[in-house]
């Protein structure tokens, strides 16, 4: 991994569930022992008196404010037109809002981070965070405005501390709350998203639209400038906080969150039995894994990388039946009528063909950064 090419673009996530010893409104004041250090970006209007955790957290990851520009003016493109720079094991993030459903490549995400768009009317942010591989996505509405989001170039526990240009509060990427300034402890809507192969997102939603990578920048869309990061033992980038010892680092996990509880499953385990069923919350879940998706965060180029897979999150129950699955060649089914389906939770074939079980929030991400916000999270 090349340091140098990695610090010029650092900035990152994961998580959906608010942190534990985070608060919902309380502000703090900072004292002689919390501090900011001094590498990290002040250049903002911001109220630091007003914090929810501490100061001394944050440190700097690089680039500085809009050193790693968001999209803000999103352009699109046609499936067809995908193709031509789309591969079919790449990944890309489903984002359904209605009868509206939009992919956004990893390739541009992991060069901006952000994307600030409205999708069948709702103002939405799109955030991946490399140094975490998290994919968080969130309505763009708080305290009675509508926001938009950049990066601050500020990190804390490696994850990605955005700003909004409103209100110039700083705001943690893994709860999608605000951690500085005068909206501390408001905490943005998030909105289901699912990570998917550009093959299975194509068949899947197949008339959906695509961001395109006419962004306004100059980037070499399709490589990967952390190359040789996505290493399972390696020492997570720009981190100094205790590595919880039960996985490896970098341990791709599945953490699925209702309710306030949040379940964490590693990717290790998914491979060897892609369908795991368990409680979160009051509510039964299914994870589902499928392999065919590369890392973004592995060779130079994404599509060289090596097959990582992806999941799905859902309520397993159907009206008023509770279903089981199992794996089958192409997808699974269900025990309890035969029927057939995807990794996006949509039956293709039997008795419930066209049925649709409900997604749950979750996300894919590194185990050191779920562990530190959420050290309490239930390990399967």
């Amino acid at each position: 991994m090349a340091t140098a090419v990695i610090l010029g673009f650092a900035g990152c996530g994961g998580g959906v569930a608010t942190e534990k010893g985070s608060t919902a409104s309380g502000a703090g004041q900072a004292s002689a022992s919390d501090k900011l250090d001094p590498s990290v970006k002040t250049d903002f209007k911001t109220d630091f008196a007003r914090h929810n955790v501490p100061l001394s957290q944050f440190q700097s990851g690089g680039p500085g404010r809009d050193g790693i520009p968001p999209v803000d003016h999103p352009k699109y493109v046609s499936e067809a037109k995908a193709d031509r720079f789309l591969s079919a094991r790449e990944p890309v993030i489903a984002v359904t809002q209605g009868a509206a459903t939009r992919a956004y490549p990893v390739q541009v995400l992991i060069w901006h981070e952000i994307v600030n768009d409205t999708l069948a009317g709702r103002p939405i942010a799109v955030t991946y965070c490399p140094l975490c591989n998290s994919t968080l996505v969130f309505d763009r509405r708080a305290a009675g405005r509508t926001l938009t989001f950049g990066t601050t170039g500020n990190l804390r526990n490696s994850d990605l501390v955005m700003w909004d240009r409103q209100s110039q509060s700083w705001w943690q990427q893994f709860s999608g709350q605000a951690v500085v300034g005068s909206l501390t402890g408001t905490t943005l809507q998030p909105i289901d998203a699912q990570t998917l192969s550009w093959a299975d997102f194509k068949q899947r939603y197949p008339q959906a639209d695509v961001l395109s990578r006419d962004t306004g920048f100059s980037r070499p869309y399709g490589t990967n400038p952390y190359s040789g990061y996505d290493q399972p033992k390696s020492k997570p980038f720009l981190y100094s906080g205790r590595i919880d010892p039960r996985l490896p680092p970098l341990e791709r996990v599945a953490a699925v969150t209702v309710g306030g509880e949040t379940v964490v499953v590693p990717f290790t385990k998914l491979a060897k039995h892609p369908v795991v069923t368990t409680d979160v919350g009051h509510t039964k879940a299914v994870v589902l894994y499928r392999s065919g998706v590369v890392s973004p965060l592995d060779a130079q180029s994404i599509r060289d990388s090596r097959d990582v897979g992806t999941v799905g999150a859902f309520d397993r129950r159907l009206g008023s039946r509770t279903l089981s699955f199992s794996a089958q060649a192409g997808g699974f089914h269900d025990h309890e009528t035969g029927s057939a389906w995807d990794i996006t939770g949509h039956a293709f074939a039997g008795p419930l063909a066209g049925s649709q079980l409900r997604p749950l929030s979750h996300d894919e991400q590194f185990w050191f950064a779920l562990a530190a916000f959420l050290p309490h999270a239930r390990l399967i």
